[in-house]
């Protein structure tokens, strides 16, 4: 499948569907009020589908990857930060398990396109 749009990377799609829960998560309780860290958490959120999104755009594939590797350091940014939240009890094993799986895929996912990308020469 030709990728003609960023929002045709799979990696995107899911860093959005991510983003949309990372939200949910923090409009109530405990979370909503720890303004520091809800805040970060979303911005880091945000960090992964936006540096996605930029990258595509890029003139070169050296230039995409350097945004996917951003990309990939919020992924890791974001799930550090489901730690302090489970460890705060604003969040419980199980919504943790289900995020940390889900950044996983995310990572995993831009790490085969940063492999893509780097086995190809810019056209």
């Amino acid at each position: 499948m030709k990728i003609a749009k960023f929002e045709d990377i799979k990696s995107w799609q899911e860093a959005r569907k991510l983003t949309a829960r990372i939200y949910a998560l923090t409009m109530d309780g405990q979370f909503a009020r720890d303004f520091a860290l809800r805040d970060q958490i979303r911005r880091s959120a945000i960090s992964v589908m936006a540096n996605i999104a930029e990258g595509f755009n890029r003139k070169t594939k050296k230039d995409f990857t350097n945004f996917l590797t951003i990309a990939l350091a919020s992924a890791s940014e974001t799930k550090s930060h489901l730690y302090i939240a489970l460890d705060l009890g604003y969040i419980d094993q199980q919504v943790f398990d289900e995020l940390y799986e889900h950044l996983s895929l995310i990572s995993k996912l831009i790490t085969g396109f940063i492999q893509y990308l780097l086995g190809h020469r810019d056209d």
